[in-house]
């Protein structure tokens, strides 16, 4: 399917992005009025744009139903400062409530259980109950549009951070399996983070990976070895030789079974380095297939 977004209605778009660009983080925006009102609501228009300066940028959009718009950016409108305070799983029923639409009037924190905590340098309170906890002072708000669903980009430069010492590592680091974000999909779809669905993924840094066009022949044209396998041997930072010192009694067995067949040596070679790849032992994945050269 192939869809020209010129055609569809504002809701269609919504429903098609929402679905497709996700996960997204969440947090809660907590703001204020020049009269003092306090407002929280939760954005998953949201993310981190720059570390230096810190910026965070978060979008409240105008509302499709009526083109009306959201008292967050009423108030940041009004007093260019917010506490980006984000959400984790244990506050994430709460968060849908504080997403109701009530008057303007009535503290969505008193409303969703919620306790405010004094920022230290900034007029609008923090979530408590909240992990992690930005001041930040507002640089810009871009409007992008005046229809509804229009989004205004709130742009954000982080001043200050708290961050509860439970989620910290022996480093004084956030540990990212402690901190068990929530992130939105589409429709009422959330999704959680924690360890068991955690991973990790190699970071090439200053050293390039050779990449997948100098793999040798055989292991770029597999039809074993998937994408990612082929990523993971390719991210190597030059092409590895045969280490003698290497020994492996499946690999082993494989080159004394198949010696006669070497197409199907190949296959088997595959199939091994596939699983030692799958479990992130890239070093080993490559001794196995240069085993057949």
């Amino acid at each position: 399917m192939t869809l020209d977004l010129a055609t569809l209605t504002t809701v269609q778009k919504q429903n098609y992005l929402q679905h497709a660009i996700a996960p997204r983080p969440v947090c809660f925006a907590s703001t204020i009025d020049k009269q003092g009102q306090v407002n929280l609501s939760p954005f998953s228009f949201f993310n981190l744009f720059s570390t230096q300066p810190p910026v965070v940028i978060f979008s409240p959009s105008r509302r499709v139903r009526d083109n009306s718009t959201k008292h967050t950016l009423q108030n940041v409108l009004e007093v260019p400062e917010v506490v980006i305070n984000i959400v984790d799983y244990a506050m994430v029923q709460q968060m849908s409530l504080a997403s109701c639409e009530f008057p303007k009037d009535v503290n969505e924190f008193v409303k969703a259980g919620f306790t405010p905590e004094a920022a230290s340098t900034i007029k609008p309170p923090m979530v408590k109950e909240s992990k992690v906890k930005m001041e930040c002072l507002v640089r810009e708000v871009k409007v992008l549009g005046t229809e509804g669903g229009a989004g205004n980009l709130v742009i954000c430069e982080v001043i200050v951070m708290h961050i509860d010492d439970a989620i910290l590592n022996d480093q004084g680091f956030i540990d990212q399996r402690k901190l068990h974000h929530i992130a939105r999909l589409g429709g009422d779809w959330y999704c959680r983070v924690d360890e068991s669905n955690l991973f990790q993924v190699e970071k090439p840094n200053i050293k390039l990976g050779i990449g997948i066009d100098a793999l040798p022949a055989p292991v770029r044209s597999s039809s074993i070895l998937t994408g990612n396998n082929l990523g993971q041997l390719a991210n190597v930072h030059d092409i590895p030789v045969v280490d003698p010192a290497f020994h492996d009694d499946r690999l082993k067995n494989i080159i004394q079974y198949y010696a006669v067949n070497p197409e199907e040596m190949e296959k088997e070679l595959q199939l091994y380095a596939k699983e030692l790849l799958d479990t992130g032992n890239v070093t080993a994945a490559w001794q196995v297939l240069l085993a057949n050269n």
